[in-house]
């Protein structure tokens, strides 16, 4: 029998191991993990859909089947999609009236590949509006409160996902990454989180690629090991639409190997001059001390990229797509975009979009690339780049509204919040978040480390050294009551 209180201890590669051992079953795991949801969802408000009645069902047939546990090793594991990917059957609304009738058709490239390894989808986690902010608090679904304290936001766009880790409702959970919605979900709520190398992973449709390849999907994670063992399943062997950077044949079996001394990098300068808070200042000398006394060789750096023409680049390509999004579905409703029930900041991100020319969204790609030949060229002498993940701790709910009757606010705080992870999405590094350090109130503090494209499993060393070091805290035990 499986007590709540050995689940909440376990993550997902534990949880699997004592699964196909026999000391508990799939239904068991799976009990657990809506059992925690109904105990902390009314606070927290993570999980947008429920699919709790067929995971159970689901769950039952595994537990029959011998053939099932064969999938992969985290086979029978209960596990939660954020409302961005499409799970067949299920809603589909993006975080957006838009959709709020909408039901998918079919599972997204990435949801089939959890699928093919026997995962057991138990329900959809909560986004902003296609995902295009730093909180989570979309008018379509509501707010998502971040465990650690019910007033702060778990930031965005995979906050639902963020929240439902750190409340113990599952120890590892989807997510996606355009601009840095898995880095920032992780800081925000005290989780590992990895946006993984451009074209290491499945493309998540299939029209083609994700905001030009910028978006990429995987999951927030309690341990270091789960995030490596997912990430086994959504590996591609073969290139797709971007080339295949080097991986092994197992993330998880080769997690453990000691990195060698590596050269990092300590970014202390915002790249847009925006004021960084001591306390994530702090956290990214605390982890260069760290890595320092494992062994590594650590500097502060000046980053070589200039990220103004960057990020405008960035907004073009982004802007386009989601106006492509947004055009194709007003078209199916017959409405005009003035018409549409979005949100302000949307609504003008999609008039931006409409206006690209087809020469600016060329010449802001040709522009990306030339930035990833620029940092090619820096991590010849520099392994890993350490910087904040965002400019000062979690923000307070409402800070951050994309809703807002006044854009002029809402656009500076989202600049003055942001600045460090989008550039990587731009330039297809991988990247991820550790949760190293607290603010003075408590709240967790992400640093993120960064490095060449292909490094995925030298980044995932690193997090397995620095986790064992200072191991962080797996989960909020004693959740708050919502007022």
């Amino acid at each position: 029998m499986l007590e709540s209180e050995d689940y909440l201890g376990k993550d997902a590669v534990e949880l699997s191991a004592g699964i196909r051992a026999g000391d508990y079953s799939v239904v068991e795991v799976t009990e657990c993990a809506i059992n925690r949801a109904e105990k902390v969802e009314s606070s927290i408000h993570s999980i947008v859909t429920q699919n709790f009645e067929r995971a159970l069902e689901t769950a039952k047939i595994v537990d029959n089947s011998a053939e099932y546990l064969q999938k992969s090793i985290l086979a029978g594991f209960p596990f939660l999609i954020k409302d961005l990917s499409t799970v067949k059957g299920l809603p589909a609304t993006f975080g957006s009236n838009l959709f709020k009738d909408n039901k998918a058709n079919i599972s997204s490239n990435i949801v089939q590949k959890y699928l093919n390894a026997g995962l057991n989808i138990f329900g959809l986690t909560n986004t902003p509006e296609f995902g295009l902010t730093l909180t989570t608090e979309p008018i379509a679904n509501g707010v998502t409160r971040n465990p650690w304290n019910l007033e702060y936001s778990t930031g965005g766009s995979s906050g639902g996902a963020a929240a439902a880790v750190a409340a113990g409702i599952s120890p590892v959970a989807h997510a996606t990454d355009g601009g840095g919605s898995i880095r920032i979900p992780a800081a925000c709520c005290g989780l590992f989180g990895l946006k993984p190398s451009r074209g290491l992973t499945a493309i998540e449709n299939k029209l083609g690629d994700s905001w030009s390849g910028m978006s990429v999907g995987h999951v927030v994670s309690q341990s270091v090991r789960d995030s490596a063992a997912f990430l086994d399943i959504i590996k591609l062997e073969q290139a797709n639409l971007f080339p295949l950077p080097p991986a092994p044949k197992s993330f998880l079996d080769k997690l453990g190997s000691e990195p060698r001394s590596l050269k990092i990098g300590l970014q202390l300068q915002h790249p847009l001059d925006q004021a960084i808070d001591n306390d994530c200042l702090d956290g990214v000398k605390q982890a260069g001390m760290l890595c320092e006394s494992l062994g590594h060789k650590v500097e502060e750096i000046n980053h070589p990229i200039d990220y103004g023409p960057i990020t405008s680049a960035m907004s073009k390509l982004i802007n386009t797509h989601i106006f492509q999004r947004v055009h194709a579905r007003i078209c199916q409703l017959d409405l005009k975009l003035n018409e549409a029930d979005i949100e302000t900041s949307t609504r003008i991100v999609a008039k931006l979009g409409s206006e690209v020319t087809a020469v600016e969204f060329l010449q802001a790609r040709d522009l990306l690339y030339a930035a990833e030949v620029t940092m090619a060229q820096f991590h010849q002498s520099c392994d890993i780049i350490v910087s904040p993940v965002l400019t000062k701790t979690p923000a307070k709910l409402g800070w951050l509204n994309m809703n807002s009757n006044d854009m002029k606010e809402y656009t500076q705080r989202f600049r003055q919040y942001s600045g460090f992870t989008s550039i990587y999405n731009g330039t297809g590094q991988p990247s991820m978040s550790i949760p190293l350090h607290r603010s003075a109130t408590g709240l967790p503090v992400g640093v993120m480390f960064t490095g060449s494209w292909g490094s995925d499993q030298l980044l995932l060393d690193l997090a397995s050294q620095l986790e064992k070091s200072q191991p962080w805290p797996r989960y909020v035990p004693n959740v708050q009551e919502s007022a």
